[in-house]
């Protein structure tokens, strides 16, 4: 299976963990969102990734359709629980960590296409407000923690991995249980260093 990919995305990041807890191999290829003519708008016509294409030449997307056919390739029941309740409980964690990872990704952007004095204020403000409403909700109900990786988890650590990458950590200052959480979760996650983000 062929993953395209930009190396710094906390998106792919969550895909790349995913297929390590599930031992599913992938191919990685760059795409450059921001190119026309890359055949990523063809593959998917929101010129979004992560982007997966499959053995049979299908093209998968988003990150949580493209977690659901993974685990389904694996069995089913792995990073998404077959249980129902189970199943909704850990869907909706995976939604939190999703709008962590979409708010953090849009500050950022933020500060990428426009020059400082440009700045948005209430836009950054609003999507800061996302942040630290979350982080405060996930600390004072942390996500369960089960034997086996789920697609909350990958999600989470993705969010968390892109903060520190991104924003040099800041997210750490009044939420001790997270960042506990975050050092179990990278001593038992297969891949967990491997697809850290890099300059």
């Amino acid at each position: 299976m062929l993953l395209r990919i930009t190396p710094t995305s906390p998106f792919v990041r969550k895909i790349r963990l995913a297929a390590a807890v599930l031992g599913l191999p992938l191919e990685l290829e760059l795409a450059d969102t921001m190119d026309p003519n890359d055949s990523l708008r063809e593959q998917n016509p929101l010129g979004k990734i992560p982007l997966l294409i499959t053995d049979e030449g299908e093209a998968v997307y988003d990150s949580r359709v493209i977690i659901a056919y993974l685990d389904q390739l694996a069995g089913g029941g792995r990073l998404i629980p077959n249980e129902p309740k189970a199943r909704i409980d850990i869907l909706r964690a995976e939604a939190l960590a999703d709008g962590l990872m979409d708010a953090s990704v849009l500050l950022f952007y933020e500060g990428r296409f426009r020059p400082q004095e440009k700045f948005e204020k209430k836009w950054l403000d609003h999507q800061s407000g996302k942040i630290e409403r979350t982080l405060a909700y996930i600390e004072a109900n942390p996500f369960p923690e089960t034997e086996q990786i789920t697609t909350a988890d990958v999600s989470l650590a993705s969010a968390l991995g892109f903060f520190d990458f991104r924003f040099e950590g800041k997210w750490r200052e009044g939420h001790p249980k997270l960042v506990a959480w975050q050092a179990r979760f990278a001593a038992r996650c297969p891949g967990y260093e491997e697809t850290a983000p890099k300059v």
